[in-house]
């Protein structure tokens, strides 16, 4: 009974990572119930189970006297010195019990406090496999999609997350049995067990994916200094090298773009401007607009983060890009109200519609 008793835990520990000590808690937790509930709400029990042996006793406590008026808690003189010859009145002796002996009620108690143990090792499993992952990206297997809400149950190591339609990058069709990366945004608890946000919209997908391609990030060389995204479109990066020697664009960049390339198609094409960071504010603006070439950044004196910025007449619409894709993105990665204007100081909207046009091709 033993032996089969610990090589379940064992298969248990190795099918879905439930340690034995664990389960061997839980298990002389549901057996002091089982006392309790059997032997009138005595659970004074000496539980002594060792895997490594093989020994799995219990010892249910009980207090020898002359007569006994409580089966439960008590043993007469006569039978306790059968268990112990130099036992007395009074003391107590401990009365080994056969675990099949307990009452009906007491046995499914004792289950259901096992199962729960095994889903509360379950969920503590998935708790440190995601805690483990938390800000990280991980490479997660698609389970299934919800055909009503196009959200995606994905396999990460030994735990399911929820992918749901919002944190996927517009146009982007998942299938089952996809290899995807995402971002690890948070873990929590909730009343239905450990629950993931992930996400691939999240900014801080694409600066993972850059540490993973770029090994001068990885080991702290190059920085990222910001993140501006919108998913399935564009993003901006601003990066800055600590080494004088290390050129931190052409390293995100690669040889012949293959480092950025390989960013560009996990993330299904996004376009991805990587830009120098500067401290310079002007400089920093004037870079975070590229691929628009400007002609000065006037820094509001009064340090309210503003600026305005003059371009050439025919760069007008490739700094504010595709419905202010371009300048509303350098806004978010350098902090910096941007007010653009033309050299002329003419906006003139049928040459700015052609410049979208031609954008889009």
């Amino acid at each position: 009974m033993s032996s089969e008793v610990f090589e379940a835990l064992s298969l248990l520990e190795k099918e879905r990572g439930i340690p034995v000590d664990f389960m061997l808690d839980k298990i002389k937790k549901a057996i002091l119930t089982a006392c309790k509930s059997s032997y009138n709400g005595n659970d004074d029990a000496i539980i002594n189970m060792n895997p490594d042996t093989g020994v799995f006793e219990v010892y249910l406590q009980k207090t020898v006297v002359e007569e006994v008026e409580d089966k439960g808690r008590e043993i007469s003189l006569l039978d306790a010195r059968e268990i112990d010859p130099n036992t007395a009145v009074g003391e107590k002796v401990g009365v080994q019990l056969d675990t099949k002996q307990f009452g009906r009620i007491a046995a499914q108690t004792a289950r259901n406090i096992i199962r729960q143990g095994i889903r509360d090792g379950e969920r503590g499993q998935m708790m440190q496999e995601f805690q483990s992952r938390h800000q990280e990206l991980v490479t997660a297997t698609v389970e299934r999609i919800d055909p009503r809400s196009g959200a995606a149950t994905l396999k990460i190591g030994k735990a399911e997350a929820v992918l749901p339609k919002s944190e996927q990058v517009g146009g982007e069709e998942l299938r089952e049995g996809d290899h995807v990366k995402v971002y690890v945004v948070d873990v929590k608890e909730t009343e239905k067990g450990p629950r993931a946000m992930i996400s691939r919209t999240h900014p801080d997908l694409v600066k993972r994916l850059f540490e993973t391609e770029v090994p001068e990030i990885y080991d702290g060389t190059v920085e990222i200094k910001s993140v501006s995204r919108e998913a399935g479109s564009r993003t901006k990066l601003a990066v800055w090298s600590k080494d004088p020697n290390v050129d931190a664009v052409g390293a995100c960049i690669g040889a012949r773009g293959a480092r950025v390339g390989n960013v560009v198609n996990e993330l299904g094409g996004e376009k991805i401007d990587i830009i120098e960071y500067s401290e310079d504010p002007a400089k920093f603006i004037a870079a975070a607009l590229s691929p628009a070439d400007v002609l000065s950044v006037e820094v509001d004196p009064d340090g309210m983060k503003a600026c305005q910025v003059t371009v050439p007449d025919h760069q007008l619409s490739l700094a504010i890009g595709n419905k202010g894709q371009n300048a509303r993105l350098a806004a978010k990665l350098t902090g910096w109200k941007i007010d653009i204007k033309p050299e002329s100081g003419f906006y003139d909207p049928d040459a700015h519609k052609a410049a979208e046009a031609e954008e889009q091709e």
